[in-house]
């Protein structure tokens, strides 16, 4: 993500520019972040995910939201835009606008080569300040695979891997089961020659995201 301003800005500053604003950025610890427009792989992806949801949560105390729900990470200093999110009893907005989830149970981010690094790192840590917060998923677009996050009851994080089309994503939390046969419903996956190429960059990009995460950080200066 590109910064947009070198002058720091307030919540209330950023929260009234993006609510003028005709694309989305992110907000973290005065600094704003002009997020990236998405594939097509990465939309059918989206709304395979909402649709399964959505269907799955009708009539339940659950709710999910698309990629234009705002969530706070208060503790962070972060506003962001997850590509799902699913939040159980009340939802919890910041103000009268009601565009921003301060309670999220569950959060999807689908992966791709400029935020994976990010993604699994820096925002995961963010995210994990979220107190409601019981799930997080990782959804890849070059492959079938799904990487499940679920906290247990000692405050760890638990990992499971579902890999190919006939894997079911469980999120007991919320009594939902995803096929990845639903999740990845036409979209066309990369071969794997593409892949393997797919991978060299997100190593690299790893290893570039390590460097920079060995200087301070917004995670580091926040209380």
């Amino acid at each position: 993500m590109t910064v947009m301003s070198k002058r720091k800005l307030t919540p209330q500053e950023y929260l009234d520019t993006e609510r003028r604003a005709e694309t989305k950025s992110e907000y973290w610890a005065g600094q704003v972040y002009a997020m990236a427009g998405a594939s097509e792989r990465h939309n059918s992806i989206q709304a395979n995910t909402l649709a399964s949801l959505v269907t799955q949560l009708r009539g339940r105390p659950c709710k999910a939201y698309g990629s234009d729900m705002r969530v706070k990470v208060e503790r962070m200093g972060l506003y962001t835009y997850p590509d799902a999110v699913v939040v159980c009893g009340q939802p919890v907005l910041e103000d009268s606008h009601q565009d921003t989830l301060l309670n999220p149970s569950v959060i999807f981010e689908i992966l791709s080569p400029s935020t994976e690094a990010y993604d699994r790192g820096a925002k995961f840590e963010a995210y994990r300040k979220l107190e409601t917060l019981t799930d997080y998923v990782l959804i890849s677009q070059d492959e079938a695979l799904v990487e499940h996050y679920a906290r247990q009851p000692d405050g760890r994080w638990l990992l499971t891997d579902y890999r190919g089309l006939e894997a079911v994503l469980a999120l007991p939390s919320i009594q939902c089961s995803l096929p990845l046969a639903e999740i990845y419903d036409k979209v066309e996956l990369p071969p794997s020659d593409e892949r393997r190429a797919l991978i060299r960059v997100l190593r690299e990009q790893q290893l570039a995201y390590q460097a920079e995460a060995a200087t301070p950080s917004p995670l580091e200066t926040t209380p």
